[in-house]
């Protein structure tokens, strides 16, 4: 390819990434934003406020009724998913006029589809007087929409664009299945969590089996996490694409075991106070929370294996852009399992 030409491409492909600088950070807003919903809906479940209304989507028959009492964080948590929703909705639109990658303008749409079946959900755990199943669904959902953002801010970045292929080391157990052991084992955790808070209210003991389960689950996760992020530390300390997100994930982790001790502390003494009080809501909302940034955490890291290591990602992150290991096109930063034939 003659010079110019060259030059030519590698500035169309600049270009591209600066027009997608705007997207990738809406796409944050949203992750952010859907991190603050997930948090208002802890603040809801410690309140013990989810009937504090028993209709939806109205709140005693008003658009905005007055926020006193528990309505204020249950209509507090609708306007939030509300305001989340209208966000996904822009996202998902700029996604599928902007976006080249037919499987990120899928995720998009998925991301719309979730929000919508959250808030149907929502509507149910209302309706239906807050049943278990519906109520752990709710926050399952709530989770993996969290995921979807993420990922679609992760897939957006520059970091993701200009990643280059690494070598693995070979006879050792690839890193995208440590990784990926330890996110499904974290997701599994959640959905144990959201049984164990949905299953009584702050009056009422937990039951024994459920918390016995949530401690068998942290000591997996704590297995399975630590495991892939210090073989992630100790096999490339150099790269920094993989091991900030193994560093804070580690960090993630550590607090939310001491969050998770001191959550049953206060959740233990709750039965004997005359209402939900301030530090039991917070410990139990902290400990919500930071599960939900050690899963996102976590996927980014896992996102991240795949697309660097043992050619699962090979090559450019742009369509028509040579590979620097194969020589081969890539397909836009599509997840790939193994390289294209015909390769190197």
């Amino acid at each position: 390819m003659p010079i110019a030409d060259s030059q030519k491409s590698i500035g169309n492909w600049q270009s591209a990434i600066r027009m997608n600088r705007g997207l990738n950070r809406y796409a944050i807003l949203v992750a952010c934003a859907t991190f603050f919903l997930i948090i208002a809906g802890a603040l809801v479940t410690s309140n013990d406020a989810g009937l504090a209304t028993p209709d939806w989507p109205l709140s005693n028959g008003q658009f905005f009724p007055k926020m006193v009492g528990n309505l204020f964080w249950e209509h507090g948590h609708r306007m939030v998913a509300t305001t989340v929703g209208m966000l996904t909705i822009v996202l998902t639109v700029w996604i599928l006029m902007k976006e080249g990658r037919s499987w990120v303008r899928k995720l998009g749409v998925f991301a719309l589809l979730a929000v919508i079946a959250q808030g149907l959900l929502g509507g149910l755990t209302v309706k239906l007087m807050l049943p278990l199943a519906v109520s752990t669904a709710h926050a399952t959902l709530a989770q993996l929409f969290f995921c979807t953002t993420v990922s679609l801010a992760v897939f957006t970045s520059r970091s993701w664009m200009e990643a280059r292929p690494l070598p693995e080391v070979q006879g050792t157990l690839p890193l995208r299945y440590l990784c990926t052991a330890a996110l499904v084992t974290i997701f599994l955790q959640l959905i144990i969590g959201a049984t164990l808070r949905h299953s009584a209210t702050w009056d009422q003991h937990l039951p024994t089996q459920l918390i016995l389960a949530h401690i068998g689950g942290a000591l997996a996760v704590t297995i399975a996490l630590g495991s892939a992020s210090i073989t992630m530390l100790r096999r490339y300390k150099d790269e920094k694409f993989l091991t900030r997100p193994a560093v804070v994930a580690l960090s993630l982790l550590a607090v939310q075991l001491c969050l998770g001790v001191a959550a049953y502390m206060t959740r233990l003494a709750s039965p004997s106070d005359p209402q939900p009080l301030n530090p039991m809501i917070a410990i139990t909302v902290a400990h919500v929370a930071c599960g939900a940034l050690v899963f996102v955490t976590t996927i980014v890291l896992t996102l991240r294996t795949y697309r660097v290591l043992n050619g699962a990602f090979v090559g450019a992150a742009h369509r028509g852009r040579p590979s620097s290991t194969t020589g081969g096109v890539t397909q836009h930063g599509r997840p790939r399992s193994a390289p294209p034939t015909g390769g190197t």
